[in-house]
């Protein structure tokens, strides 16, 4: 049979077929690489808008930062949502490190930042689970290499962008780019360094410390594959070990046998060592206390505080940002704290049998107390409450967020120190204590201010050093309206007291510590016992210093705290303040007083007696203490001696290896008697005061010291009267009932008692009816002529001496 030759329709058909082949062949080849190209340019656009492969923040790990204290022992780390501490790779168990190669990425040291076999295994078995065809979760591909690149630059990122293309090829790109920079060993420290593992750890060190309360090179092998295989699930991880903990038994982890299993399966561990591994019971031993607050709560948290403020003031950086830096820049914070006294102090305050505060009438009170070197500014210990520190523990002594009314303890701040140092009055000036004029009370409000004193009397006339000692608050007002809001004020914040605006127009606030009107409504100790130490180094302020420097992870000073002052007062008023201060401590506050030390302070007592202060120093230390209930209800049954008696043995416990001194008083003071009732120089009349205590020695600046006489004693007869009262006698006064005394003069009358008004020279004449008799005047007339004898003797005596004179000038002439 003969070939069948094809037809030209046969032979057009198949050419048209090759034809429409090969144009179908050439638009694929067209369209596949279009879509290349568009692909290669979309991915050359991701590439290029990826972060910049910085080296340093892969081998600079973020790390918790750690306090010290002055002797540079560790006393703290910076708890923060986020433990970190930074580990050698070198120094950790061989075993952890087997283990998270294992079940995070089992060909690390073979690829190059990616392992494509992973890919397309998990692409694999995602497109079997996608279709129904397995069960299952979606697998992941990356590296270790990969997800250290993705803790660095994108955790931050949304879900949405973390699952995204974009992201994945940028992550992939740095994977590779990093591989090149640092070794696997570089990397995987960095890694274990990082990774997010329950809790507030953050790192392998962290973990371990936290689960098993160990270092990591300490783990045994199933405490390293649970370490391993909390990376997975941290959070249930720490949920399930944190409740078997509670619960005392052994955890049954199948995460930690399955990452055993995987060991076992790469040869990175025996039969035996996975057998007995196996067996071994998995039990954790949290350590409490480190996970929920910081040793020295009251102590560390201000000392953070004000390395934070430092950081902000010197690098010009947000407060967020620099409190960043510090908890995870692995820090070292050298601070000014004294531990030994900073225990002592706290059990002090602590007085759990109540020995110093009435704890059994006010079973809630809580008390603080900060003592400085006031020299150096040095903050040796700050207690900011009585018991336990609980974390963030609301610190009484040292925070912005708790202040209290000073009371009377602001005065030498705010009233007698201005005073002297302006040189408008002296610690010996006569202020009188008594009701304060309406020409001074309207000035403050309407109807006017009228304040009382404590103890509900009034003294007279008193010197500024006697007002101190017993705390006299019209004195403070009528002395403050005489240096003026505005003076007072500017003292009290140069004294590093902070005053809002109302307290800056409050003559209460200013004259008596009442301190409670304006949004800071008071000051705390830690401000008191700066202020306070001003008196005792020549009128020079030191700000508070809680650190001295701060280090970095390198070793480098970042931060180094030197000592700031500021001269508030000359040396001289300085002085006559520090010893103006000796009178509370005899007057309201004795008990503060210890041992032999040299002590000066002030007592203070808020409105209500809600607050109870006393702030003081010695020749080395200030402190000051506060005594109150947080919920601001009064204090029973409690003077302004409690408060004193608890400086005083807090500062028994700061000074028991110091020995007796006295502070130095400087030149330009001058010591001059002077009279208490006038202060002005005494006069023969001064010394005959029938109290017999009128004149002492007072010290001045010199140039203030007084020249005038004292004004104020005069001399009278008198007449005792039957009710005890001294009248001007009569004239029918029996003249052996008049006698001759020394009294003090007042210019008006006052409408109130005041206490010196007993001593006025009297001005009512005798109103007592005597009856007389012949025996009566009989004695007066011979009396009388007993006094004529006795005047014609004194004229003969004087005729004598006058011819005497006269013989004896006679001679001398010649």
């Amino acid at each position: 049979m003969s070939e069948k030759k094809p037809t030209v329709e046969n032979k057009n058909n198949k050419t048209s077929r090759k034809k429409i082949l090969k144009g179908i062949f050439i638009v694929f080849i067209i369209l596949f690489l279009s879509c290349a190209a568009i692909g290669t340019g979309v991915v050359y656009g991701m590439i290029k808008t990826a972060p910049t492969i910085d080296v340093e923040k892969f081998l600079d790990i973020e790390e918790t930062s750690t306090i010290y204290d002055s002797k540079s022992n560790l006393i703290d780390e910076f708890l923060t949502p986020e433990r970190r501490i930074s580990i050698d790779i070198d120094k950790t168990s061989e075993n952890l490190k087997d283990a998270f190669v294992s079940i995070e990425d089992e060909r690390f040291y073979s690829h190059k930042g990616i392992d494509f076999r992973r890919i397309g295994g998990a692409i694999f078995q995602d497109v079997k689970i996608i279709f129904g065809m397995s069960e299952g979760n979606l697998q992941g591909a990356s590296t270790i290499t990969q997800q250290l690149v993705k803790y660095r630059y994108f955790l931050e990122d949304s879900l949405e962008n973390r699952t995204s293309i974009k992201r994945k090829v940028q992550e992939m790109y740095l994977s590779l780019k990093l591989e090149k920079e640092l070794s696997k060993s570089e990397i995987l420290e960095s890694y274990m360094n990082t990774i997010y593992l329950g809790g507030t750890s953050h790192g392998v060190e962290a973990a371990s410390q936290m689960y098993f309360n160990k270092s990591s090179k300490d783990l045994t092998l199933k405490q390293s594959a649970f370490i391993a295989g909390a990376a997975q699930n941290p959070s249930v991880s720490y949920y399930n070990a944190y409740e078997n903990f509670k619960n005392n038994i052994p955890f049954d982890s199948p995460r930690t046998k399955t990452v055993l299993d995987k060991m076992l399966e790469l040869g990175k561990i025996t039969n035996s060592e996975y057998d007995a591994a196996i067996e071994d019971p998995l039990t954790f031993d949290f350590n409490i206390n480190s996970n929920n607050g910081m040793n020295f709560e009251y102590f560390s948290r201000p000392a953070i505080n004000q390395v934070v403020d430092d950081m902000v003031g010197i690098y010009k950086i947000s407060k967020s940002e620099a409190l960043d830096k510090l908890m995870y820049g692995g820090y070292k914070v050298y601070t000014t704290m004294d531990t030994e006294l900073q225990n002592e102090v706290q059990e002090i305050v602590n007085d759990s049998n109540g020995s110093i505060l009435n704890i059994y009438d006010n079973p809630n009170l809580q008390a603080s107390a900060t003592i400085i070197d006031y020299k150096t500014g040095d903050v040796k210990c700050i207690v900011g409450g009585r018991g336990e520190q609980e974390p963030n523990s609301y610190n009484r002594a040292a925070s912005e967020n708790f202040l209290r009314s000073p009371g009377s303890s602001l005065k030498p701040l705010t009233v007698y120190a201005p005073a002297i140092n302006e040189q408008i009055l002296t610690a010996g000036s006569m202020i009188e204590d008594s009701p304060i004029p309406t020409s001074i009370g309207s000035k403050y409000g309407n109807p006017p201010y009228d304040p009382k004193n404590a103890q509900l009397d009034y003294e007279g006339y008193m010197t500024l050093r006697d007002s101190i000692r017993s705390s006299r608050n019209t004195v403070a007002t009528k002395v403050t309206d005489t240096i003026g809001l505005a003076t007072s004020a500017k003292y009290g914040e140069n004294f590093g007291i902070q005053l809002d605006e109302t307290d800056k127009s409050s003559i209460s606030a200013l004259a008596l510590g009442q301190l409670d009107g304006g949004s800071l409504a008071g000051t705390n100790p830690l401000a008191l016992s700066a202020a306070y130490g001003t008196f005792g180094n020549n009128g020079v302020y030191t700000k508070p210093r809680l650190y001295t420097k701060v280090l970095d992870r390198h070793g480098k000073v970042i931060l180094e705290n030197k000592i700031e002052t500021n001269t508030v007062l000359s040396s001289q008023a300085s002085y006559i303040v520090y010893d103006m201060l000796k009178e509370p401590v005899i007057g309201t506050g004795p008990s503060a007083a210890f041992g032999n030390m040299e002590v000066r302070g002030k007592t203070g007592t808020s409105s209500d007696s809600t607050d109870l202060t006393f702030a003081g120093l010695t020749p080395y230390l200030s402190a000051a203490v506060w005594i109150g209930n947080d919920d601001y209800t009064p204090i029973y049954n409690m003077n302004s001696d409690k408060p004193a008696a608890l400086w005083g043995r807090v500062m028994a416990a700061a000074h028991k290896s110091l020995e007796y001194s006295e502070l130095a008083r400087p030149d330009g003071i001058v010591s001059v008697d002077i009279c208490k009732d006038s202060g002005t120089l005494p006069t023969q009349l001064s010394y005959k005061d029938p109290r017999g205590n009128r004149v002492y020695s007072e010290l001045f600046i010199e140039g203030t010291q007084p020249s005038s006489l004292d004004n104020i004693h005069v001399e009278s007869q008198y007449v005792l009267g039957a009710d005890g009262k001294y009248y001007l006698p009569s004239e029918n006064t029996p003249k052996s009932k008049i006698k001759t005394g020394v009294f003090i003069t007042r210019d008006y009358y006052p409408y109130v008692f005041l206490n010196d008004s007993k001593w006025l020279v009297p001005t009512e004449t005798d109103p007592t009816s005597y009856k007389t008799n012949d025996k009566d005047k009989n004695n007066d007339k011979n009396k009388d002529k007993d006094k004529d004898k006795d005047k014609d003797k004194d004229k003969d005596k004087n005729s004598n001496s006058n011819k005497d004179k006269n013989k004896s000038s006679n001679r001398k002439l010649f």
